[in-house]
């Protein structure tokens, strides 16, 4: 009996790792007064709670702070502890972003989770071409890199900086400033791939509010745009992932996963 638990424990926590895809960068606050430092924790997982990011393991390979007209790289200010893996000055009013690429990591699974994993995020033509030639019961091998945002307010003053295109492989861009958004309010977002919309991608909206996390799933029009509702206050993440045959030896497939997140009053 005991060791029948142990595999339990085991294979649940084997599932739990095929399936936590997301990657945010996760702050306690989103508004903050000039002068104020922002403090980051890398985070991982599902239902946009997560765990932390292992950077003895990932490795980041970009990492910069944009604001108005300027750009630097922080990349040398990441501390690869559990939590609080970087800390960030913010002396001047406005909206600030930070931005974080990983490398390109490998991952093998076995058909039926691969599988499971393509469902789960609308991945319908790798699917499909797993199907059509014969593959669904054999293991897949996969690049993935990640690719994701964090916009935060400092002081009342507004600017462009949230629509900064920095031609990530994958790249979330919002159509309106998030941080003049208010409950009830529509938002816009643009999803590129390579530069081009991203047609037909399903994009997943994420709110924490009151304890709870609130999911939807939006695809993506011909013009790489999807459309939501801010239904309440609080963090909210874009995500989405789009997968292609792999180029480089060694995989089947190449994904990119994307993220933007911002917070609401």
């Amino acid at each position: 009996m005991y060791k029948k638990i142990i595999s339990t424990v085991v294979l649940l926590a084997v599932i739990t790792l095929v399936q936590a895809h997301e990657f945010w960068l996760h702050t306690d606050k989103f508004f903050f007064n000039p002068g104020e430092n922002i403090v980051v924790s890398f985070k991982v997982g599902e239902n946009f709670m997560g765990e932390p990011w292992n950077l003895n393991v990932h490795r980041v390979t970009k990492l910069e702070h944009h604001h108005a007209n300027t750009s630097k790289s922080i990349l040398e200010s990441v501390n690869p502890g559990e939590k609080d893996n970087l800390t960030v000055p913010l002396p001047e009013a406005g909206t600030h972003m930070l931005v974080m690429q990983s490398n390109n990591a490998f991952i093998e699974l076995e058909g039926e989770k691969f599988n499971a994993y393509l469902k789960e995020d609308g991945l319908d033509e790798v699917y499909a071409h797993r199907e059509k030639t014969n593959a669904l019961t054999k293991p897949a091998k996969e690049f993935y890199s990640r690719h994701t945002k964090l916009l935060v307010q400092v002081g009342d003053k507004k600017d462009d900086t949230y629509k900064k295109n920095l031609g990530l492989p994958i790249e979330i861009i919002p159509e309106m400033n998030p941080y003049t958004l208010k409950k009830g309010d529509p938002v816009r977002f643009k999803i590129l791939f390579e530069g081009k919309p991203l047609f037909g991608a399903r994009v997943k909206v994420w709110n924490r509010y009151d304890n709870r996390t609130t999911l939807q799933n939006i695809y993506t029009e011909k013009n790489g745009v999807m459309e939501t509702r801010i239904s309440n206050s609080g963090p909210w993440m874009v995500s989405v992932v789009n997968m292609v045959p792999s180029k480089e030896v060694g995989a089947d497939w190449q994904s990119y996963w994307g993220s933007l997140v911002f917070g609401v009053e």
